[in-house]
């Protein structure tokens, strides 16, 4: 089944088996949330962070709660 959320900005922990999505939904608002895969299973992608379903009104909301809610992300993403 196709996403229906449009991904506008993901960023790649190194190693790229961790990132974190910044994305639109069809309905105007933003999300985002923390994903994980294994190489080694098959199935891609998969929430770790479950924050997927709070929404914002921009997408520097978005981000700026990715900032504070996940560790990496700031070490990771300049100022």
């Amino acid at each position: 089944m196709a996403h229906i959320n449009k991904v506008i900005r993901s960023v790649n922990l190194d190693g790229e088996t961790i990132c974190v999505d910044i994305f639109l939904r069809p309905d105007g608002t933003y999300g985002f949330d923390e994903f994980r895969r294994d190489p080694e299973d098959g199935r891609g992608w998969y929430s770790i962070g479950h924050h997927g379903a709070t929404e914002f009104a921009t997408a520097e909301d978005a981000l700026s709660a990715a900032r504070d809610t996940v560790v990496w992300l700031n070490d990771t993403l300049p100022g």
